[in-house]
């Protein structure tokens, strides 16, 4: 028996990988967080699959269900939103099961930032502008964050900063990188990533607030911040230069 942690992506039934959609559908028992997971997803279970919201259960319920599981010799799909490497709650799992000897998978899907990014139509690494990507979040009840792991740190680097779990501290977020990037510095939101109703706000650290405070977002979005979400007339990349020889084009005499 085996608890299989699959990224379910960013909402979307058809972003979840081909392994993901494959294991879910051959596993008899599916733990889902019903909260965030769209139930789209779910039609990839087998028909008689037994479906469990674990969005009203303490972690102890969860790791009662994987042991009932594991008694009755039966493989687990367990649905994270996103990709299991970030925010997740997947370690703590991961140490109750190694406890009772249960093994386990992991299974990786699209992240929320990648979607969204998608949704923006936007590389988020612009030549020459912008070539570091920090995935961040604020101090919520779930958790602190780590001394030292700061927006005014993380800002300081100039990166393009993708800010999860925190639109409910938007004047935070503003107040922090304001003195670092400067009040035209472009800022993009995007709520619910590829679910079908997707939003997307697009201002700058002085407009953003008012700009959702007109109509709010409450939950489920990237706040995006750096020069590299609004840059035109770069540089374009050496990689496909015509006179730029690597190893694998080929192009002898150049």
């Amino acid at each position: 028996m085996t608890v299989h942690f699959i990224g379910a992506g960013p909402g979307a039934a058809d972003l979840i990988t081909v392994r993901g959609r494959d294991l879910l559908a051959r596993c008899p028992v599916c733990l889902y967080a019903g909260s965030i997971v769209p139930p789209d997803l779910l039609a990839y279970c087998p028909s008689n699959a037994r479906k469990i919201d674990t969005a009203p259960m303490s972690l102890d319920e969860i790791e009662a269900e994987y042991a009932a599981a594991h008694r009755a010799g039966q493989d687990v799909a367990r649905l994270h939103s996103g990709d299991l490497s970030v925010w997740s709650a997947v370690a703590e799992q991961i140490r109750r099961l190694e406890q009772l000897g249960i093994d386990y998978t992991l299974t990786p899907g699209v992240p929320a930032f990648s979607a969204a990014a998608a949704v923006l139509g936007r590389e988020l690494t612009i030549p020459e502008v912008a070539q570091s990507l920090v995935l961040t979040r604020v101090s919520g009840r779930a958790s602190q964050m780590p001394e030292g792991e700061t927006l005014a740190n993380f800002g300081a680097t100039g990166a393009t900063l993708a800010i999860h779990l925190a639109i409910h501290k938007l004047a935070q977020v503003v107040a922090d990188l304001t003195p670092l990037y400067g009040a035209d510095c472009p800022v993009a939101i995007v709520a619910r990533a590829s679910w079908p109703d997707e939003r997307v706000v697009r201002g700058t650290l002085a407009t953003i607030e008012a700009l959702v405070a007109a109509d709010p977002i409450e939950r489920t979005a990237t706040i995006f911040v750096g020069p590299g979400l609004t840059a035109e007339g770069f540089r374009e990349s050496a990689l496909y230069d015509a006179a730029y020889q690597r190893r694998f084009r080929g192009r002898d005499g150049l």
